[in-house]
């Protein structure tokens, strides 16, 4: 469902004017201003006032909000196992879901009662994301297909040739500063490239179903002000590999073996970055087979060995997992102990053991916090082979061979067909 004039519904706390509008004024009060009693397109507080009405409406309904997400709302109708109407929001756009269609129809007639709104239908498109089900087989695929055309389109590559990678192997000693111009001549010239206009349009594309190509545009991402010529042949190797993938989504699988199970990968490259010397490190979740969130960044402290960069890898990881299965336990799917995918043997001894010697004296308390929820039993780190890390392509360059098992693993597929 769509909220019509969505910020019109707010109202202000505070005393505001404004300018009467052109051809409202009346003969001799053209000196007047208007007080305005309800917010308006335009103010800042619109949104924070439309979001403080809309939350007062669900709690009046009987909606209770999500303590790990505030644009979740949660009503038990029944005590079996899901009976739970969920509405997501997203400023206007919003999702409900529910085991039974009665309880969805009913939600649709109280807010219609308090907001215009527009009823679109059985969910097939949201926030530029495609939902694709299929019913019988128990699947569903999130693409942006379309999306990913558009782009494609606006950037003349749609009759480019495909590549199997998002970033080739000689561009790893290449995507460096050192590469960028140094002279105002070189810098003007580059500054026409619309090369921040293509990072920012993936960047959309990786954050909602693309994860495959979080590492390549983490690379790239550096260089929005200052760019070589590298660097953009880097991004126009991203948009042949999305040329040849454009079908590729999320596929979630009710008929998984974790199809109701939380599991997670984590993994790292030490000291990769060629600027900064710093590590790359990333992680990513699954539920139902399929990616449902997942990272790719370099750390914000300078680690000293492999063993540091896999343990503080797998804090960032097991901090997700923690609030991720408080958010699914909230909709019906209690996990209990989450375990991590790690291939690290030092780094798992030193999360699962309280030891103490000169190398790890440096290692900074709030990094030690792992330790605690491995001996609660709230995250359990397990090892896995570093061919069989799923995350293994977030953090650095790997051979096509590697990258398309990695891929087809993590189910991110075309929607027509499944890779093998």
């Amino acid at each position: 469902m769509d909220v019509v004039t969505t910020f019109l519904y707010g109202l202000l706390d505070e005393e505001i004017f404004m300018r009467q509008p052109l051809g409202f004024a009346r003969k001799g009060q053209e000196s007047l201003v208007c007080r305005l009693l309800k917010s308006l397109y335009g103010l800042k507080q619109s949104p924070r006032q439309w979001n403080k009405w809309f939350d007062e409406f669900m709690k009046s309904q009987g909606f209770a909000r999500s303590m790990e997400d505030p644009c979740v709302y949660l009503k038990q109708v029944s005590i079996e196992v899901f009976g739970l109407v969920i509405l997501v929001l997203y400023v206007d756009d919003m999702l409900i879901d529910a085991k039974d269609k009665s309880e969805v129809e009913k939600v649709k007639t109280q807010l219609s009662t308090e907001f215009s709104m527009k009823d679109l239908g059985f969910a097939k498109r949201i926030l530029g994301m495609e939902i694709h089900r299929d019913v019988k087989g128990g699947r569903l695929w999130l693409t942006q297909g379309n999306y990913a055309r558009k782009v494609l389109e606006r950037f003349n590559m749609l009759d480019a040739k495909p590549v199997g990678t998002p970033l080739a192997n000689h561009f790893k000693h290449q995507l460096s500063a050192k590469f960028c111009p140094l002279d105002a001549t070189k810098k003007g010239l580059m500054s026409k490239i619309p090369y921040e206009s293509a990072v920012d349009s993936l960047m959309y594309l990786m954050v909602c179903t693309r994860p495959d190509i979080a590492y390549a545009l983490g690379k790239v991402s550096k260089y929005n002000t200052n760019l070589g010529k590298v660097h953009w042949e880097a991004v126009k190797w991203i948009l042949w590999y999305i040329k040849g993938t454009m079908g590729y989504g999320l596929l979630f699988d009710a008929h998984s073996h974790q199809a109701r199970t939380l599991v997670g990968f984590v993994d790292s490259d030490y000291a990769q970055d060629l600027d900064t010397r710093r590590s790359t490190m990333d992680y990513v979740m699954t539920l139902g087979g399929g990616c449902i969130t997942w990272r790719s960044l370099l750390q914000k402290c300078k680690t000293l060995s492999t063993t540091e960069v896999e343990y503080v890898a797998a804090i960032e990881a097991a901090k997700e997992a923690i609030w991720l299965g408080w958010l699914t336990s909230e909709m019906g799917l209690p996990q209990g102990c989450i375990t991590l995918y790690c291939d690290s043997q030092s780094a798992l001894y030193l999360a699962a053991n309280q030891v103490m010697s000169s190398k790890i004296k440096h290692i900074d308390v709030l990094y030690h916090f792992i330790r605690q929820v491995v001996s609660e039993g709230k995250v359990k780190l397990q090892k896995v082979a570093g061919t069989l890390n799923l995350a293994d392509g977030f953090t650095k360059y790997i051979p096509l061979e590697s990258f398309s098992s990695h891929r087809a693993k993590l189910q991110i597929l075309p929607m027509d067909k499944e890779e093998s």
